[in-house]
């Protein structure tokens, strides 16, 4: 009988620690489980290609995540969210070396953008900014290379626009309001500080380039900078050639300029600083250029070019240059 109870007391205990054995078994299996559904639920969700419309109404599939951009003459915008492109803009004298710290090493591709060449960086996206690019037959062309979106002449003609039309398309619209809200804040701190320095004077941007001089419209490129985002006053002559002209730089005779009434002048100087062009008697003769306001930089620095890295370039040029 005591050799019965003693057998029947272990089966008893083998059996309860079975049951436990079984319950934190259980117990591990539903805390796992619960772990990885709270794991996928934290994670974010895989990105997916997205097909937008393009300016033209194109209907483009945007890869996902793409890695070879090209976006020609668009990548002050492109660097500015991010992105390095496989090829940089350029043209026979030079490409925008004013972004040459955040495109060093890129290789260049010509402003025409030749089939050839835009076949052989393998892209897996093309940005396209204005409509005569891919005017006459190119742009099946160039779909045939990469997906295709054309951002078109209304959203190109504004930097602003194009940046948060180039963050969609990419996925990166809050970066894209960000690095325009940092610039408005920039512009707005330089234009206090203008007020303070100069008041209400006026300032005007001159090219001068293979002994021709031309003046920035007054709402296009660094004149939009110079007026509407730092409050300086537009010259007449400026604005009476801006009602007329069609670019961002339109002609101006030197006898024109003569007749400038501009207290500051910002020179960009693409000829050799030596130019016989400022040795003239009517040049020297300029108010401006009488009272020694005129500022000067050469083709390097990012005046003929728009978007927020060469405008927030150009607000640092003006303070340094007028505020003391």
């Amino acid at each position: 009988m005591k050799s019965v109870l003693i057998l029947i007391s272990l089966m008893i205990l083998a059996l309860s620690l079975a049951a436990c054995g079984n319950k934190n078994t259980d117990n591990s299996s539903q805390t796992s489980e619960g772990n990885a559904a709270a794991a996928d639920q934290s994670a974010p969700a895989p990105a997916s290609d997205r097909t937008l419309t393009d300016a033209l109404g194109n209907k483009v599939t945007i890869p996902a995540e793409p890695k070879r951009i090209i976006g020609s003459y668009l990548e002050d915008p492109l660097v500015a969210l991010g992105v390095k492109p496989v090829a940089q803009w350029s043209v026979p004298n030079g490409k925008q070396e004013y972004l040459k710290s955040y495109l060093d090493g890129i290789p260049t591709i010509s402003y025409d953008l030749p089939y050839e060449a835009v076949t052989s960086f393998n892209p897996d996206l093309l940005l396209i900014a204005s409509d005569g690019e891919v005017k006459d037959g190119k742009y099946p062309q160039y779909n045939k290379i990469a997906p295709t979106y054309v951002l078109g002449d209304a959203i190109n003609a504004d930097w602003r626009k194009a940046l948060l039309k180039i963050g969609e398309v990419l996925n990166k619209s809050k970066e894209a309001q960000q690095v325009l809200d940092q610039y408005e804040v920039k512009a707005k701190d330089a234009k206090e500080k203008l007020a303070n320095a100069i008041g209400t004077q006026s300032a005007a941007a001159i090219w001068l380039v293979q002994k021709n001089f031309y003046v920035v419209s007054d709402n296009l490129s660094s004149g939009s900078v110079l007026y509407k985002d730092l409050g300086l006053t537009a010259p007449d002559v400026v604005k009476e050639i801006s009602k007329t002209g069609t670019g961002n730089w339109n002609a101006i005779s030197l006898e024109k300029l003569a007749d400038m009434k501009v207290d500051y002048l910002f020179l960009i100087n693409s000829d050799e600083t030596d130019s016989d062009m400022l040795k003239q008697a009517i040049w020297k003769n300029i108010p401006a250029v009488k009272n020694g306001h005129v500022y000067e930089f050469d083709k390097t620095h990012s005046w003929l070019y728009g978007g927020p890295i060469a405008n927030g370039q150009i607000i640092d040029d003006v303070l340094a240059s007028l505020v003391k």
